[in-house]
């Protein structure tokens, strides 16, 4: 593949480092650069410039990325780089050098530490760099003014008998561990292709119509992991090393359903990484990344949806995974009954857009907390998947208990939030008339567990073209609403999650033929505009983040699981 700098960074399974093109700034020039993604998304983390040099003067190059090598190629010669570990950015030159230009602040600081390594130590983003030359040379100007250096600009270059130039950039949090030896660059090269190639292997195969949307989805989805690091317990696919540079508490749900075919270990690690968090009273952190949980909101809890479906689609979980969920899923449900529903009319409540996922949906138009019949839908589901998990494990008297309550919410749920015509939220008690939400159709994941006519009702609403339905998908908000906007978040661009969410509950519901429609109009959508994090319902067009992990996930499931199948006639 030929990487697009702009879209998608430059990185690699379980390394916080990413190589992106940054536009200019107060503080920094426009360019390539070599970022650190710890501590969240408030800052891009640029930490180095990266230019090619000749004769210790800047040349213009072009860059040109694949999933393992990013070469920077100017007609003089080329720098090719490579993440040989999570860690280790290796440097290889032919004929031009490399230049790193750190994007200095308060305290930063490079000096020599021995054996021609430098250290550079950067404050501003807690983490610091060993920089050593193998062959050829490091000279680094850093010169000192009080308490930090004023500039840090370090060159890689060739020895003027010898036109290679060969380096590391090593990371490190605490201590420096040196090793004795290095691989030679091409054999560290080999090893890392052989590890992607492995990735690649294990990634759901796909039509072959869909196989260049099969492969970029497989390097997002393999260079946005993280390593086990600080408040991470386990390895973390992030939703992106652009901006996004957090995993979300439902967004990891799409990406553990897309590995547990095929890498049902590191799925599991992703379900799970939110239970190993979990509050003592049940809640879930609304996202969290190596330094922090953020806890001012939470996300809706379709993991019980998420883990039936797992269940459905796979053989690799066992009775110990459901043994070691079960409690923190119990509590996870029980949290919004306790927690959620201030009024004690049972029927939880969404305190803020961000608690349905969907931020500034037109349900939230007209103020908060919010009843909707998704987050109801989301845990009867949920409720049943406690029942199942109990019966699996001989618990009887819960497999009674969740049974019984999931269908005493579904009864109670149709006779509140059903107006005859069609799902309502409710504000304070009256009905919200803000706007024309696709969310208020979610409750599709009942699937045959809603009346006939209900479901009928709904499935009659995402069919309406004047309304929802485009050539590329769902629309987040009605083309005909006032509050419709073409870039307007949860106000009308198609996401993936919402897709997923409603092919589900349509297959479900026996509308096969719709279902496998809108997922032929998604992958195809997808294949053409990339992995962005949502799209202009009407034109197609991959808007906001253009490298994310879900959107990914999602076309390799859609592909894989409802594209490539027989269609068959839809009953109901």
């Amino acid at each position: 593949m030929n990487i697009n700098l702009k879209h998608i960074p430059f990185s690699r399974f379980g390394s916080y480092l990413s190589i992106s093109y940054l536009p200019k700034n107060d503080y920094r020039s426009e360019g390539i650069y070599l970022r650190t993604i710890r501590g969240g998304d408030d800052d891009v983390g640029a930490l180095f410039k990266l230019d090619v040099t000749k004769n210790g003067h800047c040349i213009p190059f072009n860059a040109i990325a694949a999933e393992t090598c990013l070469c920077l190629q100017a007609e003089e010669g080329v720098v090719r780089l490579i993440y040989s570990e999570a860690h280790c950015l290796r440097i290889y030159g032919e004929q031009v050098g490399l230049r790193l230009s750190l994007v200095t602040n308060a305290y930063d600081n490079a000096f020599y530490y021995q054996a021609r390594s430098w250290q550079v130590n950067v404050f501003s983003q807690s983490i610091r760099f060993m920089l050593t030359p193998f062959i050829g040379e490091l000279d680094v100007s850093a010169p000192w003014d009080i308490n930090g250096s004023s500039y840090v600009i370090a060159d890689f270059h060739p020895r003027e008998d010898n036109g290679t130039v060969e380096g590391i950039i090593e990371e490190f949090l605490t201590i420096y561990e040196q090793k004795n030896d290095y691989p030679t660059f091409e054999t560290a090269l080999d090893h890392v292709n052989d590890e992607y190639k492995k990735w690649l292997e294990n990634t759901l195969p796909v039509p072959a119509e869909y196989e260049a949307g099969r492969q970029l989805a497989a390097y997002i989805t393999w260079s946005c992991v993280v390593k086990q690091e600080g408040y991470l317990p386990r390895s973390a696919m992030y939703m992106s090393k652009n901006w996004m540079t957090n995993i979300w508490s439902w967004d990891h749900c799409f990406n553990a359903m897309a590995l547990v075919k095929k890498n049902p270990k590191l799925a599991w690690d992703q379900f799970m990484i939110f239970f190993d968090v979990q509050a003592k009273n049940g809640l879930l952190p609304d996202f969290m990344n190596d330094q922090f949980a953020y806890w001012n909101c939470s996300k809706p809890p379709i993991h019980g949806w998420t883990l039936a479906w797992m269940l459905k689609h796979s053989n690799e979980l066992s009775k110990e995974n459901l043994a070691e969920i079960y409690q923190p899923l119990k509590q996870w449900t029980s949290w919004f009954f306790k927690e959620r529903d201030v009024d004690n009319n049972g029927f939880p409540e969404y305190q803020h857009g961000n608690d349905s996922g969907w931020d500034n949906s037109t349900l939230f138009h007209q103020g908060i907390p919010i009843e909707s019949p998704d987050l109801c839908a989301f845990l009867i589901l949920q409720m049943e998947t406690l029942a199942e998990i109990a019966n699996r494990l001989h618990f009887q008297m819960d497999y009674e208990k969740w049974k019984k309550q999931a269908d005493q919410l579904l009864t109670d749920m149709l006779a509140y939030f059903w107006d005859g015509e069609q799902f309502v939220a409710k504000l304070a008690g009256e009905n919200v008339r803000s706007g024309d939400s696709l969310l208020l159709f979610m409750p599709i994941i009942l699937a045959k567990r809603l009346p006939k006519q209900i479901r009928l009702r709904l499935i009659e609403g995402l069919k309406d073209e004047n309304r929802f339905l485009t050539e590329h998908g769902l629309a987040t908000e009605s083309l005909q609403s006032p509050y419709y906007l073409e870039d307007g978040y949860w106000r009308g661009p198609i996401w993936a999650p919402s897709t997923m969410l409603l092919i589900d509950g349509l297959m479900e519901s026996g509308e096969e033929a719709f279902a496998r429609d809108l997922a032929h109009k998604f992958c195809n959508m997808a294949l053409k505009h990339g992995m962005a994090e949502n799209f202009n319902a009407v034109s197609g067009e991959g808007l906001r983040d253009r490298a994310f992990t879900w959107t990914s996930s999602v076309f390799l499931i859609l592909a894989h699981e409802y594209v490539n199948k027989e269609t068959e006639k839809p009953s109901l």
